[in-house]
């Protein structure tokens, strides 16, 4: 790891105008990666921005005091990125344009000339601190707390298997900082909207189980996000629900994205399922507690092909 922690400071430092790339459904730790190296690297003098499909509302916060900049692109940079077709909307513009790739997932398909590179750790934002240090760079409050951000959102606050002693040490370094762990704790974790608590007693509706109730399926659907008017930010958080059920191994969330496309969910005992394995089966991958995948079809026939998967491996 630390030749390729080398490699990618030597890379950032001898480029410039940059576009950061994040993934689809952008979640804490692909958007605590983005904005932080984008303040890096303004920080240096270079020019950046980031590239994202949408800012949800509990994350506007990281993007504040960034003005946008214009600028002809010259170097690419994903972060948090597993596989190019994640990059959703953004996807034809920069396939095959990636620079340098910085990830943690177990799966990296990203072909880019520079990877970094580490499934060992809890999150992609916990890998830029370390790049960071590697490059000789002075955090500031802002930038600290969206690498706070990314690793509390990626640990559960925490508390997943994926929290290691350094994960702990880096949060505390980055608390030293400045980091305002509480107001970003209950942002993260403690705030609901009005509408998700409405779309949660939904999805708790239609929750179902399978291979001898070791494995939970939940479901939200098109109709259901009409009804209830809420839009995709309040879906954050959705797939955790059927793993907390006592005697659930693989806890799986179905989202319908657009006409019969749905986007999966799963969230597993790693001890017993690999998620990334289970998606794989469906062209998708992650990490060995929390992964993803999309699956075309009536949203009964993807259940059924999720509750054959679960049954069998169970």
């Amino acid at each position: 790891m630390n030749d390729s922690l080398r490699q990618a400071a030597e890379f950032l430092m001898s480029h410039d105008n940059y576009d950061i790339l994040t993934h689809a459904y952008p979640d804490g730790d692909t958007l605590g990666s983005g904005y932080a190296l984008c303040r890096v690297l303004r920080g240096l003098g270079k020019k950046a921005r980031v590239i994202k499909t949408n800012l949800p509302k509990d994350f506007v916060f990281l993007a504040e005091g960034l003005e946008e900049q214009s600028f002809e692109t010259q170097t690419v940079v994903s972060v948090d990125v597993a596989d190019e077709k994640l990059l959703g909307s953004n996807k034809e513009k920069y396939l095959g344009r990636i620079d340098l790739c910085i990830d943690h997932h177990e799966i990296s398909r990203v072909e880019a000339p520079v990877k970094c590179v580490d499934a060992c750790a809890s999150s992609n934002c916990e890998i830029l601190f370390e790049l960071f240090s590697e490059m000789g760079i002075r955090l500031d409050v802002d930038t600290a707390a969206a690498l706070y951000t990314g690793i509390s959102t990626d640990t559960g606050c925490f508390k997943y298997s994926n929290t290691t002693s350094k994960t702990l040490r880096i949060a505390a370094e980055l608390l030293d900082l400045g980091v305002d762990s509480p107001a970003i704790n209950k942002v993260m974790f403690d705030t609901k909207s009005k509408k998700k608590i409405m779309l949660e007693r939904e999805a708790y509706g239609s929750l179902v189980y399978c291979a001898g109730g070791r494995c939970a399926i939940i479901a939200v659907t098109l109709e259901t996000k009409r009804r209830l008017d809420v839009n995709d930010d309040e879906l954050e958080g959705l797939a955790s629900i059927p793993r907390q059920i006592e005697g659930v191994e693989i806890g799986i969330t179905i989202r319908e994205k657009e006409p019969d496309v749905f986007k999966i969910s799963v969230r597993a005992n790693e001890r017993l399922v690999n998620a990334a394995q289970f998606c794989a089966r469906f062209g998708g991958g992650g990490h060995a507690a929390a992964s993803g995948c999309m699956i075309k079809g009536s949203l009964e026939e993807v259940t059924a092909k999720l509750r054959a998967a679960a049954e069998e491996l169970l």
